[in-house]
């Protein structure tokens, strides 16, 4: 074993890759609804107003077009239509507001609620919705 290395050959550096951004805008987005959905309301807009870059907005947005499009998948093709049209019109909000960072937290929010929207649709139960959105947001 040389000098600086630990026991067992490992240098003790850090092996694991960086978070990228849209990885930390995907995490957000579920520590989000998370909050919403524990009636953590407080908390869920103090994450929001703590995000002052726009382009931190814009990856929590994309995480939550993310998480309405897994949970909408199964849906009858008519539900699955109405909520590409929504996703249409909250892509439109966040161009309008894409220089402002108060708007693109409207927007956020919007995109959150279609999320929950989408999961109630998916699963009228809310039991079994909030373990579908456990699931789906556990990755």
């Amino acid at each position: 074993m040389t000098a600086g290395t630990a026991a067992g050959g490992h240098s003790g550096g850090v092996d694991a890759t960086p978070e990228t951004p849209a990885d930390l805008g995907a995490r957000r987005a579920r520590q989000y609804l998370h909050l919403l959905e524990t009636d953590r309301t407080d908390e869920a807009e103090k994450l929001l107003q703590n995000l002052t870059d726009a382009r931190e907005l814009v990856f929590v947005g994309a995480g939550f077009t993310l998480l309405a499009r897994r949970i909408g998948r199964p849906l009858p093709t008519a539900m699955r239509a109405q909520a590409s049209s929504r996703q249409v019109r909250l892509g439109q909000l966040r161009d309008a507001n894409r220089r402002d960072v108060d708007g693109l937290r409207s927007w956020l929010r919007a995109a959150a609620e279609e999320v929950l929207l989408v999961a109630g649709l998916a699963e009228p139960d809310a039991t079994a919705r909030h373990r579908l959105l456990d699931l789906t947001l556990a990755g």
